[in-house]
């Protein structure tokens, strides 16, 4: 089958996301799952959408509509689904995010072999989340919500303490954080707010309280 690979997503191959200090490193995490990254990336191209990369991660749009995220966090890879909450998760398969995550859900993944041996299985939800998007399906979000930066969710993956943490705050806190988080228009902006804001959120202070970040 023919497809166009975007030459922004080798960059991401051989460079890593770049929203991070170790981006342009060996110690890049993108370099720790390459070889799934680029399994995932075929599998996804094979299902006719279009490759791009936003958020500092590939992108795959249908219609300039985001369907899927590929991306490598510290102890796996990941495919995730934009409406993944109008999903049939027949296989149990997908992961919700943080407990306020209203729309996406993600499969993790280790190996390449796991892929491999799911290949029509992820096919399959793959086809789904591009029939839920051409059906034009809209995910009904709770009145005025602040989605979260992707960057957190992200972080939230990889730092069971910090989601804890984040979601025991008051609603109020959560949203000044998400607001501040969300400002800045470069990822790796946003990443270094979430770090510098994490020993705040760990000891359950909102933005402002005390010292700010």
């Amino acid at each position: 089958m023919l497809y166009c690979m975007n030459p922004k997503v080798d960059q991401y191959l051989l460079d890593g996301c770049m929203r991070c200090k170790l981006g342009g490193t060996p110690a890049c995490k993108v370099h720790s799952w390459r070889t799934e990254l680029e399994a995932l990336r075929q599998l996804v191209l094979e299902c006719g959408l279009e490759e791009d990369v936003k958020w500092g991660v590939p992108c795959y749009t249908f219609d300039n509509k985001n369907i899927v995220l590929i991306s490598a966090l510290k102890e796996y890879c990941c495919l995730s689904f934009m409406k993944g909450a109008l999903m049939e998760d027949t296989h149990q398969l997908l992961i919700k995010p943080g407990e306020n995550s209203q729309a996406t859900r993600y499969i993790k993944f280790i190996s390449v072999q796991q892929i491999l041996d799911n290949l029509e299985v992820l096919k399959a939800y793959l086809h789904q989340a591009l029939s839920i998007e051409k059906a034009g399906q809209k995910i009904a979000f709770k009145k005025n919500p602040e989605p979260l930066p992707i960057e957190l969710i992200e972080k939230f993956a990889e730092d069971s303490d910090l989601e804890k943490a984040f979601l025991a705050l008051t609603p109020g806190r959560q949203r000044g954080y998400i607001i501040y988080f969300s400002q800045p228009k470069q990822s790796n902006s946003r990443c270094s707010r979430i770090d510098k804001c994490r020993p705040k959120i760990l000891n359950g202070e909102g933005l402002h309280d005390k010292y700010s970040c």
